[in-house]
């Protein structure tokens, strides 16, 4: 028997995305100024980030990061159960915790680690995870991971969620899905599905990644907009959008964050962030808390985005959060929209399957608090003269360039 050798798999697999016009690269910045990036030479205006907030770069949390780093050091050493967990990560979780309305939160790596821990932790091959056909890829990884059985419902479909969550009776059932989802930018009917949830005896999950900080009374995201008890479910948030720094917390009922801080992998087995970033991120959440204008802000920028976008009859998917989804069809018509788009200085990356489905190519653009109206008037010109110049010479502005914004 001879095996296929992996590198003549890569290879192809190489080739079929070249083919595809689906090669991605990473754009390297070299200085960063609130909304401005500095990649390859060249100042930009970043449409394509997820700082919301602006908060990345803000002073208080750039200072309690550099003065925690010179108190606490770079690292936390080990992991939580042994000797890693710091009294900052203890004061971030009871912040998060206080601010979202939930009884405990538990704190992790990345949001994918979090997703992968309460699955694995929860989920066994003799139990079902429902969950919305857009869900962001953790989610359904993390559903894999855990051997149960995966049922997938039609976008934003409380009625698909039920007929789905009938088809396994038996079991322990979660009901998962994003909070504001990551490419189209539109708010899952929570409400609806909390119902469906409870009628069927199963655990409802939301990742509200994009929703923390910048949906719903003050800024508490999805599950506090629909007016749901944050105690009866599981919320996961991120700290790297909204919040501007890097990991994500689980909030729930204390018995359920209990169960994961003792048996989830993705938790036990790995290194705490460092105490200095969850002190940075922790002022960051007081700042969130806090300065409502920056909500406000975002809000009005976003509706005059809409306003102006859709006047010159730029194709919007239906969204109120910062993501814009502006459709493309196509990868090379998102790909030349994009690099027609640089040219003039703005940074709006080009997503494109398996990101998104086929046909459903785009440029993902996203609004930050530190836009000003003068931007965005600016980016909308720049959108309507990039449509217009890709399709009078589609061939030719097709073509990826090796600096497109794309992902």
């Amino acid at each position: 028997m001879t095996r296929p050798r992996l590198t003549e798999r890569i290879l192809a697999a190489r080739l079929q995305r070249t083919m595809q016009g689906r090669v991605r690269q990473r754009r390297i910045v070299t200085r960063r100024d609130g909304v401005r990036y500095e990649v390859d030479g060249r100042w930009l205006t970043n449409f394509g980030g997820n700082d919301y907030l602006g908060l990345s770069q803000h002073f208080a949390v750039v200072d309690a990061l550099q003065a925690s780093a010179a108190r606490d050091g770079a690292g936390s050493g080990a992991s939580h159960l042994v000797c890693g967990h710091h009294a900052n990560h203890d004061a971030l979780e009871r912040e998060l915790a206080d601010w979202l309305g939930a009884p405990r939160a538990l704190l992790f790596g990345s949001g994918f680690l979090a997703n992968l821990a309460v699955m694995q932790s929860l989920l066994t091959e003799d139990d079902v995870c429902v969950q919305d056909r857009l869900n962001h890829a953790s989610l359904i990884d993390a559903a894999r991971l855990a051997g149960c059985k995966l049922r997938r419902y039609p976008h934003a479909d409380p009625e698909g969620a039920l007929r789905q969550l009938r088809t396994v009776p038996d079991g322990v059932a979660m009901l998962a899905t994003d909070g504001v989802f990551s490419m189209d930018g539109d708010i899952a009917p929570l409400r609806e599905l909390s119902l469906v949830a409870r009628v069927q005896q199963a655990l409802m999950y939301v990742d509200d990644a994009h929703g923390v900080g910048v949906v719903g009374p003050d800024g508490r995201g999805c599950v506090a907009e629909a007016g749901l008890d944050a105690s009866g479910l599981l919320q996961l948030a991120t700290l790297g959008k909204a919040l501007g720094g890097y990991g994500a917390v689980v909030l729930g009922s204390e018995e359920m964050i209990g169960h994961l801080a003792e048996t989830a992998r993705p938790y036990i087995f790995t290194t705490a962030i460092p105490p200095a970033q969850a002190a940075s991120t922790l002022a960051a959440v007081k700042l969130a808390r806090r300065d409502h204008w920056r909500r406000e802000k975002l809000q009005s920028l976003i509706a005059h985005f809409r306003h102006t976008a859709l006047f010159r009859d730029l194709p919007l998917l239906p969204s109120n959060t910062p993501i814009q989804p502006l459709m493309c069809g196509d990868d090379k018509r998102a790909t030349a929209l994009a690099t027609a788009l640089e040219a003039q200085g703005f940074w709006v990356p080009a997503i494109r399957p398996p990101t998104v489905p086929d046909g459903r190519s785009r440029l993902r653009i996203t609004l930050s608090s530190l836009h000003t109206q003068a931007e965005v008037d600016a980016l909308v010109d720049a959108l309507t003269w990039a449509r217009d110049a890709v399709e009078m010479g589609y061939g030719a502005g097709a073509k990826q360039s090796s600096g497109a914004a794309v992902a």
